[in-house]
């Protein structure tokens, strides 16, 4: 049967940089071994020379450690989800006693667990604008602890902008919108690492900047920009979540690697000037959380 695999960030060069893969077996030791074969090297970041699973790695299946169960011998069956930790993955995901209480009401959920969380500080998400949508997504991201965020805009915070940009304040107009956003996010959680990329995203950046990330958030205000994140993302193979607002309407989306794409959707754009931007036709500030959240 057939196993998925979750890689953490220290380990995923070794599988084509994919946040999880598909093993084969009926227990924890055959999916171990059957990743060494498919993947030659990934044995010896597991096991220590005499073939014992090293001390600083933890196995996990459907977020319940392997000592907690029946060991390397653990039976598993389809569905279920293995997970592969190590106790200093990139020196950050040892739950601090710091973190613990901070992502307490994570890890209190079964659902989420140390494994959840661990996977959540691991991750990497890049948001594409600084603005009404991005800035609750940033934040809600900052806050649940996401490892790294990414934040590419090239704009400068208007006072316009403060009916419903929250990550922004008075004191931040004229200031760049990733700079007054790296600010805030950082004082919510100094944990996480923000990555700013003040440039317009275009076809010659596309590709190198959003490989850098697990996921993409689309908060763009303007069709080119939509269109183009979402052939970047689609050829890249990275799930893209996509929000837009207007007035007192809304949307958000979920495209998965070969599962469709927006083109799917809408092939092509709207003639210029059919659909009036937020500028023009206005915008209900809550509704900005409402999406972004």
């Amino acid at each position: 049967m057939s196993i998925n695999v979750y890689i953490p960030t220290p380990f995923r060069h070794l599988v084509g940089n994919r946040a999880s893969v598909k093993a084969k077996g009926t227990n924890v030791s055959e999916i171990l071994g059957d990743l060494d074969q498919q993947f030659p090297g990934f044995r010896d970041q597991l096991f220590d020379p005499e073939g014992n699973l090293a001390h600083h790695i933890n196995v996990y299946v459907n977020q319940v450690e392997i000592e907690h169960l029946q060991g390397s011998a653990t039976l598993v069956k389809n569905g279920d989800e293995v997970a592969v930790i190590p106790a200093l993955a990139g020196g950050a995901t040892m739950l601090t006693p710091e973190m613990v209480d901070r992502y307490s009401r994570h890890l209190i959920m079964p659902q989420v667990g140390s494994v959840g969380q661990r996977k959540i500080i691991e991750a990497s998400v890049l948001i594409i604008g600084a603005g009404g949508l991005g800035s609750p997504v940033a934040l809600y991201l900052a806050l649940a602890g996401v490892g790294k965020i990414g934040i590419i805009d090239f704009d400068v915070v208007d006072r316009s902008n403060l009916q419903r940009q929250i990550l922004h304040a008075d004191a931040d107009i004229g200031k760049r919108k990733v700079v007054s956003a790296k600010e805030k996010l950082l004082a919510h959680n100094p944990n996480i690492e923000v990555v700013t990329h003040e440039v317009p995203i275009t076809s010659d950046n596309a590709f190198e900047i959003l490989g850098q990330y697990d996921m993409v958030v689309n908060g763009a205000d303007n069709f080119a920009t939509r269109y183009l994140v979402n052939d970047a993302a689609y050829l890249l193979k990275k799930p893209l979540i996509d929000g837009s607002i207007l007035m007192f309407d809304g949307q958000a989306t979920v495209y998965l690697p070969g599962q469709g794409c927006y083109r799917c959707l809408y092939p092509a754009p709207p003639p210029p000037g059919m659909v009036p931007s937020c500028a023009e036709a206005g915008v209900l500030g809550a509704m900005c959380a409402t999406i972004g959240s």
